[in-house]
């Protein structure tokens, strides 16, 4: 089988100024992942936190370095990684010391018997298995600041706007060559959110899914409502009853803003290598590579193909 690997910067309203940056994280994302597909012992797993971890370490991306504020100006990050061969998964929750949460979400799911760790027993446990903790000051971004202080000075005249532009989640779902899935998902949360929220990211089934059987899924967007719809599940089981991997986001997307009024983004592979990539947003970043051609765009319906040159030296 071809390997494919589909990453999102996360679905919301972004700033002209901001698109071509996010544009090309997404693009060194994807290319990170295949880059790792085409590796001679890379596994989807692999590539999803490979890319994943591009898009934490950018700034530009509300997840690892950049994330959003929470209401007493600290960061509190999520994130999910499961694979789709025996279903396990890891995860973390507002864990505040650790540069790239989606390798410490690994760790927990390959060194624990656990799913999910939060707060200071993430931080105890990253320790243990020797990742480096951090100050979290060091997560935290001028931008990041800005948004916080704006909310805080006008509030209600610019909750709307502020919540339109924190739904920038970043997530990677891959199919390998041996046909194996695998998910990640990763974010900072929303701006000023209350000390200890937790969204839908970490949540199986919700931020991530994973199945060999099926396909994988990464959700963006409102938090609240992703739970309540368990999004990234309802589209894998919507596969599950037969649907493409195009219909199954779509239709999941649509369910969510008809049944709750939720809006956000999702994208998925299909255990045979189909690709489905929506949002119900203004934007979303994204970008897919199959081979050597990447897809990407940022506004609906927007499929741009490009040639990516492969060194062979």
């Amino acid at each position: 089988m071809m390997p494919v690997i589909i990453v999102h910067g996360g679905a919301a309203t972004v700033p002209p100024d901001k698109q071509p940056l996010k544009m090309e994280g997404v693009k060194r994302a994807v290319n990170k992942g295949y880059d790792v597909l085409l590796s001679p012992d890379g596994t989807a797993l692999d590539a999803v936190e490979a890319a994943v971890k591009v898009m934490e370490d950018d700034p530009v991306f509300n997840a690892g370095f950049g994330s959003s504020l929470t209401i007493n100006g600290d960061v509190e990050m999520d994130a999910i990684i499961m694979e789709g061969t025996r279903m396990k998964a890891g995860a973390v929750a507002a864990v505040t010391k650790v540069a790239n949460p989606v390798s410490l979400a690994r760790k927990i799911m390959e060194q624990s018997d656990h799913v999910l760790f939060m707060g200071s027993g993430a931080h105890q446990f990253a320790q243990i298995v020797g990742m480096p903790l951090i100050q979290p000051q060091q997560l935290v971004t001028n931008w990041a600041q800005d948004r916080l202080q704006q909310y805080k000075t006008f509030m209600n005249a610019v909750k709307s706007s502020v919540m339109l532009n924190d739904h920038d989640t970043v997530g990677a779902v891959a199919i390998d060559s041996a046909g194996h899935l695998a998910c990640a998902t990763s974010t900072g949360g929303i701006t000023a959110k209350r000390a200890g929220r937790v969204g839908d990211t970490p949540c199986v089934g919700a931020g991530g899914f994973a199945d060999d059987f099926v396909g994988a899924a990464s959700t963006t967007g409102h938090g609240e409502t992703i739970m309540r719809v368990c999004l990234s599940r309802h589209i894998t089981g919507l596969m599950q009853q037969g649907m493409s991997a195009h219909d199954a986001v779509v239709a999941g997307l649509e369910y969510m803003k008809n049944r709750v009024q939720g809006y956000g983004g999702a994208i998925c592979v299909s255990n045979n290598g189909e690709i489905g990539v929506h949002f119900t947003t203004e934007h979303m970043a994204w970008a897919y590579r199959k081979g050597n051609i990447m897809h990407f765009g940022l506004r609906p319906n927007e499929d741009i193909s490009d040639v990516v040159q492969i060194d062979c030296s």
